[in-house]
């Protein structure tokens, strides 16, 4: 079983490749990362991107264990303490930086399919705010040209779960009868579906990310490796 990754995993190798001799292998095991990320960092094309974070000021590692590392190129570092996700219990939903570009699409799609559910409803789910969602209503959005309706729970914004909860709740309200209000054995079946296309979709999602990653670690070392031979005639 793999340890868990550092709370900010390429701030933490971006600090690692500067301030240690460990090796690229090392700081991309410890970090989850693929090495070629890492070496992009040492090679300065990746490294200007992310502010380092020191793993030990986190607790994350100890000096004791970086010099095991660095005097042995094969040792593999062990996390000291496993950093702890904050959770948020009141207030808006917390979104992400990554995914608030997505906000608007999630909310033109709900708006769409889903005319029945209300503002608050929808600020609630999304995290947003009931200007953004009436400017998106009646199209005087700034971006609106750009945006495009999409399932707010492929975009990550929010589970299947949440979403089934407001729109059966909304319906309700509005007299709107569903299949699945009457029949909890639906529900439950609909929902076990649902979780397997979800972690389905979670698992493509992953397997595409490391892919991209990778190819793109590639082509940084292959602009590096032609530069170099540039360079050399």
């Amino acid at each position: 079983m793999s340890q868990p990754t550092p709370l900010m995993p390429h701030a933490t190798a971006s600090w690692l490749v500067d301030n240690t001799a460990l090796t690229f292998e090392q700081i991309a095991e410890f970090c989850g990362l693929h090495m070629l990320e890492v070496q992009a960092m040492a090679d300065d094309l990746a490294s200007s991107k992310y502010t380092g974070r020191d793993p030990v000021r986190a607790g994350e590692l100890t000096m004791d264990e970086i010099e095991k590392g660095q005097q042995d190129p094969e040792y593999k570092l062990k996390m000291h303490k496993v950093p702890v996700t904050v959770s948020r219990t009141k207030g808006p939903r917390y979104t992400p930086v990554s995914k608030r570009q997505d906000k608007p699409d999630g909310i033109a799609w709900i708006l769409r399919n889903h005319p029945e559910v209300s503002d608050a409803q929808i600020g609630k789910l999304i995290g947003t705010t009931r200007n953004t969602i009436a400017a998106i209503r009646d199209r005087s959005h700034w971006n609106i040209a750009n945006i495009t309706p999409k399932d707010p729970v492929t975009l990550g914004l929010c589970s299947q779960r949440e979403l089934d909860a407001i729109v059966a709740k909304a319906a309700k309200k509005a007299g709107i009868e569903e299949e699945v209000a009457g029949d909890e054995r639906l529900v439950d079946d609909r929902e076990a579906l649902i979780e397997e296309l979800r972690a389905e979709r979670e698992a493509a999602t992953k397997a595409a990310s490391e892919a991209a990653q990778e190819a793109e670690a590639a082509a940084w070392l292959e602009a590096k490796r032609a530069a170099e031979a540039e360079n050399g005639e």
